[in-house]
C-alpha cells in the first residue's frame, strides 16, 4: 500500500472518462488499497481512480465510519434531491453546494469480482454520485449553478495550487490494459 499523489484539477485525467475494470486480479487489489489508503491520509469522504491517474472505473468512501470500495458502478438515483455542501480532493479548499439525489442504489463489483449493492442517503448517496461522476469526467463544478460555478472558478485561479505545475502525463503503476494514464 502506498499513498499516491491527488491529481489536481486541470488535469486530463480528471476530465476523462475511466475504463470499466475486466481483471479482478492483485493489481485491482492493490490500487484499491492504495485509493483506500491515500483517501483516508488526504483526509476525504470518497476517491475514485482517475484522481490519482488511473483511467479505471474504482473508488473508495468512508462515510459515517464505514469504509467501501465499489468496481465498474452503475447508479439508480432518487427523484428527490438535497442541497448540501460538496468539496473534492482535486480541488483544494473549494466548497460549494451542489444538488444531488437524496439516495442511492450503487451496484457493482468488489475487488474480487463479486457483485454488491450499497445503498445510501444523503452523505453516502453525495460520495456515490460525486464518485461515480469522477469516473466519467465528470467535476462536481460542472454541476452548480451558473452563479456558483463562476465563483468557484474564480477562487481556484486565484488559488495557490491551480497551475502552480504544469500536469504531467505519467506512466501509472497499475495495470490498465494500456489505457490508464
Amino acid at each position: 500500500m502506498a499513498i499516491q499523489p491527488i491529481r489536481l484539477f486541470g488535469d486530463p485525467v480528471l476530465r476523462t472518462r475511466a475504463v470499466e475494470v475486466v481483471d479482478f486480479d492483485r493489481e485491482l487489489r492493490r490500487l484499491v488499497e492504495d485509493l483506500t489508503e491515500t483517501m483516508r491520509d488526504a483526509p476525504g469522504a470518497g476517491l475514485a481512480a482517475p484522481q490519482i491517474g488511473v483511467g479505471l472505473r474504482v473508488f473508495t468512501w468512508f462515510v459515517d465510519g464505514e469504509v467501501g470500495h465499489l468496481v465498474n458502478p452503475v447508479l439508480d438515483l432518487s427523484e428527490e434531491t438535497q442541497d448540501g455542501p460538496e468539496g473534492c480532493l482535486s480541488l483544494p479548499d473549494v466548497v460549494y453546494d451542489c444538488r444531488r439525489a437524496l439516495r442511492a442504489v450503487a451496484k457493482g463489483f468488489d475487488q474480487h469480482g463479486e457483485p454488491i449493492v450499497v445503498e445510501g442517503s444523503e452523505l453516502l448517496a453525495r460520495a456515490l454520485q460525486h464518485e461515480t461522476d469522477h469516473l466519467d469526467g465528470i467535476i462536481f463544478l460542472d454541476r452548480l449553478d451558473t452563479e456558483n460555478r463562476k465563483a468557484a472558478m474564480k477562487q481556484i485561479r486565484e488559488s495557490d495550487w491551480f497551475g502552480a505545475e504544469r500536469p504531467t502525463v505519467r506512466i501509472s503503476p497499475h495495470a490498465t490494459g494500456g489505457l490508464g494514464l
